[in-house]
């Protein structure tokens, strides 16, 4: 269980080039950003990697970790490590987490998302992931229910030691899944589409992680 305030973990849209580097780097400069993850499209192994050397920086300089996602067939290990990323992120896919875990050992990290089950998730945290990701948004743009991500990261934290993050789809979001003592609390769209910019968005949920650990 933790005994430290949740820290927040940034979701980007699915990229498709590094214009987004001056949002992310308003983002993560207005507050302690944990982690972030860059979500690429699909696109050959060269561009993957100018694309993550482009974009890490605007996290990286201000504190944040990053991971790397990409659709397709894209070898992770390798857009991460020549692209300068911390870490990479998969699917809920068993087999091919521990194929990169043995490639990259300890040197980065690995974590898992689209996790359909209580026991896809104990699986995925056999395999070595350094964390789970609860509730993110299907490949449809949909998303689980808030309760059923309360549900599932409550009894992940309770139990098990390997990290969870829980995904808000909104800032209201942000205080009933913090209460669940997941260690990370993901936004995407709460941060990328509010009105005032992603900067206020971060602000305002940083002051509500801040609450939520104020009132343990």
């Amino acid at each position: 269980m933790a005994d430290t305030a949740a820290r927040l973990y940034l979701i980007t849209p699915v990229l498709t080039d590094a214009s987004f580097a001056p949002r992310l780097a308003e983002a993560c400069a207005a507050g302690a950003v944990a982690a972030v993850l860059l979500r690429l499209a699909s696109a050959d192994e060269r561009s993957l990697i100018n694309q993550v050397k482009a974009l890490a920086p605007a996290a990286q300089e201000h504190g944040a970790a990053v991971l790397v996602s990409a659709e397709g067939e894209a070898d992770l290990a390798t857009v991460a490590a020549r692209g300068g990323a911390d870490g990479v992120h998969v699917p809920g896919d068993p087999a091919r987490l521990r194929d990169l875990r043995d490639r990259l050992k300890s040197d980065r990290a690995i974590g898992a998302g689209a996790i359909r089950t209580k026991d896809d998730a104990m699986t995925l945290g056999e395999a070595g992931a350094d964390y789970l990701l609860f509730g993110e948004p299907r490949p449809d743009g949909s998303v689980p229910s808030l309760e059923s991500v309360i549900d599932r990261a409550s009894w992940w934290a309770e139990i098990f030691e390997t990290p969870c993050v829980a995904y808000a789809p909104s800032l209201d979001a942000v205080g009933p899944l913090a209460a669940t003592q997941a260690e990370f609390i993901a936004l995407g769209e709460a941060v990328w589409s509010h009105p005032d910019g992603p900067a206020a968005a971060v602000t305002a949920a940083l002051e509500i992680l801040d609450r939520q650990e104020a009132s343990r």
